[in-house]
């Protein structure tokens, strides 16, 4: 801020000098404009092509292999496709059922009671017993227990 000369009444009065803000906002637009075009960043997403094909409702019927589902029940009893298991065992019992599959995909349904580190604690095992990919389900299969 500048103080003006003295008035007809003595009284010296202040005056704005917008030079220095009207210097740095030129500045700051000019640095922004520059630097907008790099701040552009481009990614290249290669997305498999997607291939649809029919399947008769009588071919997933009679399929052979029916999806492995992991259940956890309230009272912390594990099971594998309706047989029990316990969590020292399930590793060795996974790796034997993935010998035969091509995918090593695993459903995992636990019930609302189980504590969530409980759960976790399973779903480590079934890693370690070859599970690549774990689903968790919304709902029941159909047609496996």
């Amino acid at each position: 801020m500048a103080f003006g000369t003295p008035q007809s009444g003595g009284d010296i009065v202040p005056q704005m000098n917008v030079t220095p803000l009207v210097d740095v906002v030129l500045v700051l637009l000019i640095t922004f404009m520059v630097m907008a075009p790099l701040l552009a960043k481009t990614f290249w997403v290669h997305v498999p092509e997607q291939r649809t094909e029919e399947v008769e409702a009588l071919q997933l019927l009679t399929d052979p292999t029916p999806p492995l589902v992991l259940r956890v029940d309230r009272d912390r009893r594990i099971r594998v496709n309706g047989t029990e298991t316990s969590i020292e065992e399930l590793p060795t019992r996974l790796r034997r059922m993935f010998a035969a599959r091509e995918a090593h995909v695993l459903f995992f349904d636990a019930d609302d009671g189980v504590g969530y580190g409980f759960a976790m604690q399973v779903m480590d095992r079934a890693r370690d017993g070859g599970a690549v990919t774990i689903a968790a389900l919304t709902e029941p299969l159909g047609g496996v227990d």
